[in-house]
Formats: C-alpha cells, sequence, structure tokens
C-alpha cells in the first residue's frame, strides 16, 4: 500500500491530530512571542545559577586571575564555619518571627478594609503606600523612631521618666526592631493580595451564612478561611522566600549587629564576596540558600498539588 492510499484509508480525524508546533502557523507566533521572555530569563536566571554553582567549586577571587579548581571543598568549609550558621540561624529566626506576624496582620487588614467603598479604597492606599518605599528610607525613618540617643521612642520614654531602650544595639530588642521595620513595610502586597481574594469570595454564602445565623468566627472558620486557604499559601510561600533573602534592614539599622546577632546569611554572603574576595566561598552560601528556597517552592507546588486532587 503507498503513501497516498495509505493516508486515504485513515480517518481525517487521524490525519489531522499532528502535533501543533509543525502542523499550525500560528504556534510558531506563539514561541516567537515567547522568545524574548525565554531569552532574557536563560541570560539573567539560568546562565548565572551554572555559573555560580560551577564558581562555588572553585578557590575564586574577585580580582585577579586566581582561579583553582577545588570541588567540594567550600562546601566543606561551611559546614565547619560557625559565623556561616549563626548567620543562617539569624535568618531562620528572622523568617520565623515575620513571616506568621506578616501573614497574620495582612489578613486582618484585609477583612478590616476589603469591603467595596471608598472609605475603604483610602485606606487600602494608606495601608500599601509603605510598600513603594526603597529600603533606604525605610531604614531611616525607623531609625528616627528606635535611635537610643535621638530616636522619637528614646525622647518619649525619657518625657515619662524611664530610662530609653537603644533597640537596635541592645541583643534582645535588635531582632524584634528589625521585623517591626519589615512589618510596616511589607504589609502591602500581602494585604493587596488577601483583600483580591476576599472580594472573589460569593456574597451567596454569607447571606446563607447570616439566614443561619451563624456568628463571625464560624463565618470566618466555615466560609472566608477555606475559601482563601490557596491565597494563604501563596503569601506564605512569597514571603518565607523574600525573607530569606533579608540584606537591607540590617545591614543599614544594625549593621548586623550586635555581636552578629542580627547578621543575615545574605549579608554575609555579600561581606565574603566584596569584603573579602572570596567569590567562590562566597557563591557556595548562596547556593545553599538556593536550595533552601527552592525546597520551599516544592512544598508550595506540593501542597497546591494536593489541593486541587
Amino acid at each position: 500500500m503507498t503513501t497516498q492510499e495509505l493516508s486515504e484509508s485513515l480517518p481525517k480525524t487521524a490525519i489531522n491530530r499532528r502535533p501543533a508546533f509543525f502542523g499550525r502557523s500560528d504556534a510558531w507566533q506563539g514561541y516567537l512571542f515567547l522568545a524574548p521572555f525565554l531569552l532574557i530569563y536563560c541570560v539573567f536566571l539560568v546562565y548565572p545559577l551554572f555559573k555560580g554553582f560551577w564558581i562555588s567549586l572553585h578557590d575564586w577571587e574577585l580580582v585577579g586571575t586566581y582561579r583553582e579548581f577545588i570541588g567540594f571543598l567550600n562546601y566543606e568549609d561551611l559546614w565547619y564555619d560557625s559565623l556561616f550558621w549563626k548567620s543562617l540561624w539569624n535568618t531562620i529566626r528572622f523568617v520565623a518571627m515575620t513571616v506568621p506576624s506578616m501573614t497574620i496582620l495582612a489578613l486582618l487588614l484585609a477583612l478590616a478594609v476589603s469591603k467595596r467603598t471608598r472609605t475603604h479604597a483610602v485606606l487600602r492606599a494608606v495601608f500599601f503606600g509603605s510598600s513603594v518605599f526603597s529600603v533606604s528610607v525605610v531604614t531611616f525613618i525607623w531609625q528616627m523612631m528606635l535611635n537610643g540617643e535621638r530616636g522619637m521612642l528614646a525622647h518619649i520614654a525619657e518625657a515619662m521618666g524611664f530610662v530609653p531602650i537603644d533597640f537596635l544595639r541592645d541583643s534582645f530588642w535588635a531582632m524584634p526592631s528589625l521585623v517591626v521595620t519589615t512589618l510596616w513595610w511589607g504589609v502591602g502586597l500581602p494585604l493587596a493580595l488577601f483583600v483580591a481574594a476576599l472580594q472573589q469570595i460569593p456574597e451567596e454564602l454569607y447571606e446563607a451564612a447570616e439566614l443561619d445565623h451563624a456568628s463571625r468566627w464560624t463565618v470566618l472558620w466555615r466560609i472566608t478561611l477555606p475559601s482563601i486557604r490557596r491565597t494563604i499559601v501563596l503569601v506564605l510561600v512569597l514571603q518565607i522566600v523574600a525573607h530569606f533573602q533579608i540584606f537591607g534592614q540590617p545591614l543599614l539599622l544594625t549593621r548586623g549587629g550586635p555581636a552578629d546577632g542580627t547578621r543575615s546569611l545574605v549579608q554575609l554572603i555579600y561581606d565574603t564576596g566584596f569584603r573579602d574576595w572570596q567569590i567562590g566561598y562566597a557563591a557556595s552560601m548562596a547556593m545553599v540558600l538556593f536550595a533552601i528556597m527552592f525546597v520551599v517552592s516544592m512544598i508550595q507546588l506540593f501542597l497546591g498539588r494536593e489541593e486541587r486532587s
């Protein structure tokens, strides 16, 4: 049987089921449309990732041509580096303090300002406004608040007869100060996500709950929270990934002190690479940080898949 006879004997549907990649001209247009993004993604994300891993396998100096391949020796040195573990613990402690507080605060604010009125729209703009500031502006504002000598809280404490607390230099209050600063600065994005999710809940559910005389607590636990659980997971993952990369607040507010008590992992990476010129060692720290954030992202995908199933 010839090819022509074979094609005539096949159903037309079988003939037409050719891959869209080869059989449709608009598919090529789609790939051409994606090409600029894929090019930028590969150049600025994929290539630096593999390049960073390659650098982490070398004794690589910032300036000069000294580049000796040492394998996984940098990762072995990390295991015995007490400053690395302390910076990682500081970062984990900051994430553990910030993420739940940020999520709960943003959710409470969203519940308060989610109604479609002008007043609530103005309040949403006010709460979101702090997130547009740069980290330098935010830290400057909170330095004027928390400074133990010239800060506003210090003047208030002196006026009330109390001894001022130097929040940024006290070993106990330094980390909570960074958390409060970050909450004030970053609550806008999760607030916007929660407001968008709350406004998508059908009003019929609340009307039915009102007819059943359900309490506000019951409505919150049985209707509101289950309806926005995917947004809650999304906010948690975004906050965890973002706060693991904390850098500007400890660098500008506390300089990593006191006694390296607020030094973050990203700040240590910066100091190791650009102050000590140990690019290979800094790259190995960056790979560890990437692995942590990758695991968190995979957990989010797993949870999302479980919800869809």
